[in-house]
Formats: C-alpha cells, structure tokens, sequence
C-alpha cells in the first residue's frame, strides 16, 4: 500500500525544518521544537500535524512578526528547489515543510499584508500557499483579490497557479470560502486571464476552481463554457470538460449541450449486472446494450 499522505509530516522532516530556521536564528532551539512538533504524531492526520507544527513554531520564533517573516524567508530553499515532499536538504525548506510554515503566516501576519503575500509568493514557488493565503481571502477580499491579480502575469508557474488554486471556494482540506461560494463573480476576472496559461498545471487548476462552483453555480459555469469553447484551441476545450465534469455527472442539459451533446436517442436492450455481491474498492462489473434510435450519427456521453 501507499504510504499515507500523514507521514510527509514526520520526525526528519520537522528536525530539518528545526535546523533551518536555528541557521536562520541562533537563538532558535531546535531541540524543544522538534520535541513540542513531534509530540503524539503518530496519533495525528495530516492537517493536524501541520497544524501542530504551526503552533509550535509560534512559541519558538520571535513574537515580532516581521523577524519571524525574516527567519522564514531566509530558511527557504532556493526558487529552483523542485517541489516535493523529499526535496528538503542542507539548501533550506521546501516541499511539505512549506504547508505550516503558511498556514503561520495566515494566523498571525494579517497585521502586515505586504510582508505577508511576499511570504506567499515565495513559500508557493516551493510547495504552495494555497490554505494560508485563505486567511487574507476572507478577511481582506477586495485586497488580496489586486494582488492575485498581478500575479496572473507572473513569470513563476506556481505563483500564477497559487490564484487560481488559492481563491476555489471548496478547496479539499481547506477552510471554505462563503463570500466566493455565494457569489463567484470576483473570481472569473482572474480565471479569464489564466484560461490560456501556457501551463497545464496552472489551466487545470483553473479548471477545478470553476468545478467548485459549478457545484453552487451550474448555469453560470454552463454559460462559461459554452462562451470559452467558441474558437477554442484543444488546450482550452480540454479545460472545459475538466471544469464540466461534476455538471456532466449530473446530466447538466446546459453543459452538455455547450459541449455538444444534445438529448439522446437511445434504446436500452440489454443490462445485466455480472457481480452478485459488491465489495468496498472492488469491481463491480456490469454489461449493457444501447441501440441507436436515431438515423443520424449523435455524441454520446455513458456516465
């Protein structure tokens, strides 16, 4: 079996962090944090150990936020560390390590917005700010919403997708957004500027903000794609079926239209199911038969 997602946060990885930031701050002791961080890990799911993690450091880095900011900033791995849970070596913090140390900066930088998203820009270049910047997302929108608008244009792949990733209403493991799930409309500007993004990484998760909505919003993401897909390139027609696929899922007439399904004609000959008795993440294994009832060719989605 895999090895669960928890246990990219373990005792090396909290060790590592710890002599980072004592590089960063003498006075850090590392042996207390690592000793407070790790306590009852193994007893712990994985947003709890990040958690735990954040507030441990809040005990042992200054109680002045723009030293903490200091520290934090020149802990970092350098820019061109890839991402990754196993990339944290002797060069600095980088792949998991980064999920806490964000999540710090959303408790306790809402005081210092500038020096705060300059902490975000560079922690997502190594991992992501996705949940910490929610913070400032709910407390300061129309703000943070500018800033996420200069960073569409950014040079870095990750920090273009931080806007996209960052404002989805129903991110998984994240706090929900009510302000976006009630109403979305801030948020389109910034995916009509990422829609083309010459990066898959950053297009899906365009695509996966607008499937959060579709599940609060399914005509106004409908319209969207039928509008997107007007000369659209593979790339953005790939996007749109991503986005559409919970609206597919629920026979949505008005994305399967915008992606060119009409109603079927069909007739239903056959189906049997061939596994008597189903168990969890087993097959179930079934065989049906549908014929045609129309004389003209259709597209068809079996769902």
């Amino acid at each position: 079996m895999p090895e669960p997602f928890k246990n990219n946060f373990n005792k090396t990885l909290i060790a590592n962090m710890g002599g980072h930031f004592a590089k960063a701050y003498p006075e850090f002791d590392k042996a207390a944090f690592i000793a407070k961080a790790t306590n009852n890990l193994d007893g712990l799911k994985l947003k709890e150990r990040s958690d735990q993690i954040s507030a441990v450091m809040a005990n042992f880095l200054p109680n002045d936020f723009a030293r903490a900011a200091e520290i934090m900033l020149a802990s970092l791995a350098p820019e061109e560390s890839a991402i990754g849970g196993a990339d944290m070596n002797n060069r600095g913090v980088a792949g998991w390590a980064i999920m806490p140390m964000t999540h710090y900066v959303g408790l306790h930088g809402l005081g210092h917005f500038d020096l705060s998203m300059n902490l975000f820009k560079e922690m997502t270049k190594l991992f992501s700010s996705e949940f910490g910047v929610r913070f400032f997302l709910l407390e300061e929108p129309e703000r943070t919403l500018s800033v996420f608008e200069k960073w569409t244009c950014d040079p870095n792949l990750h920090v273009r997708r931080l806007v996209s990733e960052g404002s989805r209403p129903r991110l998984p493991w994240a706090m929900r957004l009510p302000n976006f799930i009630a109403d979305p409309s801030p948020i389109f500007p910034l995916l009509e500027a990422l829609k083309d993004d010459g990066e898959e990484y950053v297009r899906r998760s365009v695509a996966n903000n607008l499937n959060d909505i579709a599940k609060d919003h399914p005509d106004v993401v409908a319209n969207l794609a039928r509008r997107w897909l007007k000369g659209a390139g593979k790339d953005r027609k790939k996007l749109v079926r991503h986005a559409c696929r919970t609206l597919v899922k629920r026979g949505h007439k008005g994305a399967l239209k915008a992606l060119g399904y009409g109603p079927p004609s069909l007739d239903l000959e056959k189906m049997s199911i061939l596994t008597p008795r189903a168990t969890f993440a087993e097959d179930l294994i079934l065989e049906l038969s549908l014929t045609s009832a129309s004389n003209r060719p259709q597209p068809l989605i079996v769902d």
